[in-house]
């Protein structure tokens, strides 16, 4: 929604400015240009990218639109949702953790927090996590290593969808460019006709440099920049995850656990401890 009013500020902003200024819209609207520059700027994106990388694009563009899924809501559900896990493994030892592992949908856990259980790469990472200490195939020590090596390959498989949307940013002005210098061929085929004509053609022209410049720095380069922010916020999610499990995995008692994945919160997700005291005795209370 905000990316949708910000759309909406900078294209009222440009032709509001444009119209003051004692322009047409009329003469804004060349179908040719667009057709260039749309066309040429998708083919190269296309060609710099694989399918896996298109899909995550539009994955990524949907996320954008969608806002920031990481609010203080999910980390307070995170944290009472591994606060139980942790007080099971306590007092029941870790095989018993294995039924809400092996199918988070079907725990009994998870179904008390929604927003967790219809995170599916967050459940995946907390099974990944569980299930070779569960299985004795990994030391709980360990534990940590490999959720550091899941994090990093998520990092870099969320960049390259942001990184060729940033490139095909940057070449928009280049084939703005290219739609003028079309446009002034065009002209120059004009070049005997009545001033009016020719007027109108060096503006078709000079509309496809706009169009270039207005998308990439307009619409294309801030939406690379929410989905990198978007990404950024994932990887403090996860790595919260990762830093409260490993802190358990050493031998930390839950509550310790929990507050050293807190401490790393900024402000705005941070619960306070009063929050924190309230979760905790909900979890205890069987709430």
């Amino acid at each position: 929604m905000v990316i949708i009013v910000g759309c909406i500020i900078v294209c009222a902003s440009v032709i509001g400015g444009f119209i003051w200024a004692g322009g047409h819209v009329g003469a804004l609207i060349q179908p040719s240009e667009v057709l260039v520059i749309g066309g040429a700027s998708g083919g190269a994106l296309v060609i710099m990218s694989s399918p896996a990388v298109l899909k995550g694009l539009v994955k990524g563009i949907i996320q954008a639109l969608k806002g920031d899924p990481y609010s203080k809501k999910s980390y307070e559900e995170t944290f009472s949702a591994l606060y139980e896990l942790f007080r099971i493994a306590r007092r029941d030892g870790l095989l018993a953790l294995e039924g809400h592992i092996a199918d988070p949908h079907k725990s009994a856990v998870f179904a008390k927090y929604p927003k967790l259980a219809a995170d599916h790469h967050a459940t995946e990472f907390i099974k990944g996590a569980f299930g070779p200490v569960i299985d004795g195939s990994v030391r709980p020590e360990d534990v940590g290593a490999l959720m550091d090596i899941e994090i990093h390959s998520m990092e870099e498989e969320h960049h390259l969808p942001i990184h060729a949307l940033q490139t095909t940013s940057d070449g928009l002005p280049g084939f703005g460019i290219v739609a003028a210098v079309l446009g002034i061929v065009v002209t120059m085929g004009h070049i005997d006709g009545p001033p009016a004509e020719i007027g109108h053609h060096v503006g078709a022209a000079l509309v496809g440099t706009f169009l270039g410049i207005l998308a990439s720095y307009g619409f294309f380069a801030p939406l690379a920049g929410k989905m990198n922010l978007i990404g950024h916020s994932e990887s403090s999610y996860f790595k919260t995850i990762a830093c409260v499990l490993q802190g358990f995995f050493n031998g930390m008692q839950p509550k310790m656990a929990i507050e050293t994945g807190r401490r790393g919160l900024s402000s705005e997700l941070r619960p306070s401890n009063e929050e924190m005291e309230a979760l905790f005795k909900a979890v205890d209370s069987g709430g």
